[in-house]
This record gives structure tokens, sequence and C-alpha cells, in this order.
């Protein structure tokens, strides 16, 4: 609750300043919902998919050109090259797009889901630039090896999220922030610490990247977009 009193106001009616004040409920509206899960057994398909992306890059080192950086993006149709692994992680992506979706008039459970997969594989240095997915409902990134040793110091490669109603503040007043219900200045950007054996899925239009993996070794991570038909 948020207590103000206006000094303006009470002196154009004469009161004194006290005598003016208004209690105001903070509300927090309009959610964006990101759903971050752990796989409780990894192992079962992380060999298989490691196995099926590490031969799809020998033979497609180029890859494709997209959000990446200084890393490899393969084609978007691992699900017909990533064997059943792929199959059984596009599932689990699918249970996660239901449990947050609503249809008016339609079971999530009936519609028809559709995913598209990819594999990106980033070394030391690489990153992926801000960019969303529009078209679709859903986005899904599952992560298969951090990159990282125990003695890594600075490991970096976050992904992030923007704040999508903050572009229009932040090129007229770059250091405005609202107050959010905690508080506390609100942030234009938001980190989501991660670990191997991550699934994360959330709207295919919040702007998101992945800061500059610092790690010794390739980091692997699959990226999916979730839709349905009709």
């Amino acid at each position: 609750m948020v207590q103000v009193t206006s000094d303006r106001g009470a002196a154009a009616t004469g009161l004194s300043p006290d005598a003016l004040r208004v209690r105001a409920a903070q509300l927090g509206l309009f959610e964006t919902p990101i759903l971050h899960a752990q796989l409780q057994e990894p192992a079962t398909i992380d060999a298989d998919l490691r196995l099926a992306i590490l031969s799809r890059a020998a033979g497609d080192a180029g890859g494709l050109n997209r959000s990446n950086i200084g890393g490899w993006h393969s084609d978007t149709d691992m699900l017909a090259w990533g064997g059943p692994a792929a199959g059984r992680l596009a599932d689990l992506a699918i249970r996660m797009a239901r449990r947050a979706s609503h249809f008016e008039g339609r079971d999530p459970a009936r519609v028809e889901w559709t995913v598209r997969m990819w594999a990106n594989i980033s070394p030391p240095g690489a990153l992926n630039m801000s960019h969303a997915h529009p078209g679709i409902l859903w986005a899904a990134v599952y992560y298969l090896d951090m990159g990282t040793d125990p003695t890594d110091a600075d490991l970096g490669g976050e992904l992030y999220f923007e704040d999508p109603r903050f572009p229009v503040t932040m090129m007229r007043l770059p250091g405005f922030r609202m107050i959010g219900i905690d508080g506390q200045p609100q942030s234009n950007e938001r980190r989501l610490p991660t670990r191997a054996g991550d699934l994360v899925l959330f709207p295919s239009w919040l702007r998101h990247g992945v800061r500059p993996h610092r790690g010794s070794r390739d980091r692997i991570s699959i990226a999916m977009n979730i839709d349905v038909k009709g």
C-alpha cells in the first residue's frame, strides 16, 4: 500500500497539506510466464543427443547464421536427424507448453502441437544477439553441456530476457525505471542462471539472447519453436 499527499491540491482547497491523502494498492498485472525445469534423468537422452549433434556439425561446418555470433547453428530439422532422444525432448517441451497454455473452447491436450528444433554449439567467446521468434506461441531451450570446468572463473553465457515495455522510455529517459511490487526499481533485463539438464520455456515474442560464453569448452544447447496447427 502506497500513501501519497498532495500539497498543491490541499493549497487549492484551503485545506492543510495533511488533509489530502490517497492510499494506493500496487498490482502486478500482465504476467509473463517462464517455465524453468530440470530434467530428472538427463543422462537417458544426453549421450544420444550429443552424438547426433556432433555428427551433424561435422558434416555441416558452416551451419546457419541467425542470432548466433561465433557459434554453430544447425538446420531446424533436428527432429528428422536427432533420433528418438530428440523426439523425447520435444515431447517434454510440449508437455510444458500445454501446462502454460489456454485456448478458448479448446483443450490444450487435444490440439495438434508442432515443434521445430535445432542445435547450437558455442565455443568460448560465442554469443547470441537479442532476438525474438515471431509467428509462433512458445520458444524453448535445453542445456546439454554448459561448456565449463570447475576451474573456470568467469563463466558468462547467461540467458537473458528483455522487458518488452521499456524501449520507448529507454529512448527518451534511459535512467527511468518503474517501481515494482517489491518496492525496487524494475530492471529492463533479467538474466536466468541455468545448468546442464535445464529446459526453459518462454513466450516466443519475448526478446532474449545469450551473453558471451566464457567457459573453457564448447557449450551445447538445443532450441525449439513450439506452436499448434489451426
